[in-house]
């Protein structure tokens, strides 16, 4: 039988199961392609000394610490990061709480005191831009040497590059989150791997699309989103099975101008989903958010939507 993914929170010693683990380094919000290419080193290395392999992360995401709210527009909230993580085949996750203390540890006590005496690491693997310790004090040239002086092997891995067009991209979350604050879901998908995706709990909302016709599942995203408002063709997931659907996602101008809201119509599906956890995958955007003389014409545009939307994911095979 396959081994079972590790989960281990602020361990004070080598969690059973990854003692002396090569382990990947990073807060790998998103798991996107540059991430695999770390995580695909660390599988081969695990391999050829015959250890686990994982990750080390951090939570929360130390820009929203140093700023003390969420301000960093999340790829993969953690507990889809740990997900994501495990289907890419790693053994198991050891993840930090990034408070004050770990925040002003130097360089060189990361490394002795977390490193080396509380995960007993066998070898370290880490992208090309990976910095750590008090002020980001720690490159990676500096922890390859401190590797050596401590006894465990450093591989560092070169920028991954994604095809755009005519030309090449460094994969990172910036990039990602750029790809979506432009509302271009289709290029995010293209640097992660899948599409972008989101879960949160469905809430009640005005029930205004009811009456017109168009019942939504509505979700709250977190204030730090910037996902481009607008109308997108989207694959919903409601306790593992897959329904096509359109969602709007803004301010609904026509109707309040009120707190952005995600509100997703799904196709071919009849039951309660208040209260329930789902799944949003973002296929395509179909146009900017926009504000109508009547709710006649909005009803109008948005039944034009669903049919775009339907063609959309049929053109993709998942109509």
């Amino acid at each position: 039988m396959p081994q079972r993914f590790r989960i281990a929170l602020d361990p004070a010693a080598p969690p059973v199961g990854l003692e002396r683990a090569v382990y990947a380094i990073g807060n790998f919000d998103g798991a996107h392609l540059g991430h695999r290419a770390v995580v695909q080193r660390t599988k081969q290395l695990a391999a050829e000394l015959g250890a686990p392999s994982a990750v080390l992360t951090f939570e929360p995401h130390p820009a929203d610490f140093f700023a003390g709210r969420p301000v960093v527009f999340r790829l993969t909230p953690a507990p889809i990061k740990s997900r994501a993580l495990e289907e890419l085949g790693l053994d198991g996750a050891v993840i930090l709480t990034f408070d004050a203390a770990l925040a002003s540890l130097p360089a060189e006590d990361f490394v002795r005191r977390v490193l080396v005496e509380r995960l007993g690491v066998g070898a370290i693997v880490i992208g090309w831009d990976f910095h750590f310790g008090k002020g980001r004090s720690g490159s990676p040239v500096f922890l390859k040497e401190a590797g050596a002086r401590h006894g465990f092997r450093v591989d560092i891995i070169d920028k991954v590059e994604a095809s755009e067009g005519l030309s090449a991209q460094a994969v990172s979350s910036t990039a990602i989150r750029s790809a979506l604050e432009g509302g271009d879901v289709e290029a995010a998908a293209r640097f992660l791997g899948r599409d972008y995706a989101i879960v949160g709990t469905v809430i009640h909302g005005q029930q205004l699309g009811r009456t017109l016709g168009v019942p939504t599942a509505n979700i709250a995203l977190e204030p730090s989103n910037r996902l481009a408002h607008g109308i997108y063709a989207v694959d919903v997931f409601v306790d593992g099975a897959r329904y096509g659907g359109v969602a709007s996602f803004g301010t609904r101008p026509t109707i309040d101008d009120g707190p952005p809201l995600l509100e997703t119509f799904l196709f071919d599906f009849a039951g309660d989903l208040y209260g329930r956890e789902i799944e949003v995958a973002f296929v395509s955007r179909i146009r900017g958010e926009q504000r109508f003389d009547s709710l006649d014409a909005l009803v109008a545009e948005m039944n034009r939507d669903k049919e775009k939307a339907r063609a959309i994911l049929a053109g993709r095979g998942r109509g």
